[in-house]
């Protein structure tokens, strides 16, 4: 499947075929920067409504920060850690999670991700709210020792 069906796909209504899109656009994005070229497709699905596409967009804007040799993450960067605290808990921890990716791509980023990470307002669920917690403590610890 070309890369372009895979953004397309991105968006479709059946979540499992959005997913497989995902999984191979994101299996592509380890190893080169041809997704990269659809940078600002995720920087507007950031803006989605529907939370399974903006969690995609995000997913893919943290597995192609390698490949910004334009700074357009840099750009967005604090739209990105917004979502640190977004609506649906599970964006949230997928964003945390995948921070991480891009303060290895982006040291000069890792500041102003660590300050997002430390602070914090949003209170979830109890049980979530523990999960978030874990999740932005690992993701601090690996960006400090540059871990992935």
């Amino acid at each position: 499947m070309r890369i372009s069906e895979n953004i397309e796909l991105l968006r479709d209504k059946d979540a499992n075929i959005a997913y497989k899109a995902l999984k191979e656009l994101i299996e592509v994005s380890k190893s080169s920067n041809e997704v990269y070229t659809y940078v600002n497709d995720f920087i507007e699905m950031m803006h989605d409504e529907n939370s399974y596409v903006r969690g995609r967009g995000l997913r893919l804007l943290a597995y192609n920060a390698k490949w910004d040799k334009s700074n357009k993450i840099n750009e967005c960067i604090d739209e990105y850690l917004s979502h640190f605290e977004d609506d649906k808990p599970i964006i949230s921890r997928g964003c945390i999670q995948d921070s991480v990716l891009i303060a290895k791509a982006k040291p000069e980023l890792s500041a102003k991700i660590m300050v997002a990470l430390e602070t914090f307002d949003r209170i979830y669920q109890d049980s979530m709210q523990s999960l978030i917690y874990r999740d932005r403590k690992t993701a601090a610890n690996k960006i400090r020792q540059g871990e992935e």
